[in-house]
């Protein structure tokens, strides 16, 4: 399974990619995580949807007082990711 996230809200510059890229390779989960013009994070992560789930809520946990809306669309499709990066 495959979702991208885009978070809104004060997630840049809070350590928001490097917690997401920690928990992923903690968590087995592979993907990417970028900071966008707007001001987002935008995520995308595949693996088993129940690892997936539990990725989110470990990054609402630990960010969760900076997220102000969360905007998730699953797809079937994957990206071939062997890894997680953050992406510039």
């Amino acid at each position: 399974m495959r979702y991208e996230v885009n978070f809104v809200g004060h997630v840049q510059g809070v350590g928001f990619r490097a917690t997401a890229h920690r928990l992923a390779v903690e968590q087995g989960i592979v993907g990417w995580v970028r900071n966008e013009p707007d001001g987002s994070v935008q995520l995308a992560i595949e693996g088993e949807p129940s690892d997936l789930d539990t990725f989110l809520d470990n990054m609402r946990s630990r960010l969760g007082g900076h997220i102000e809306q969360e905007h998730t669309v699953q797809a079937q499709e994957r990206g071939g990711y062997t890894g997680f990066e953050i992406r510039h």
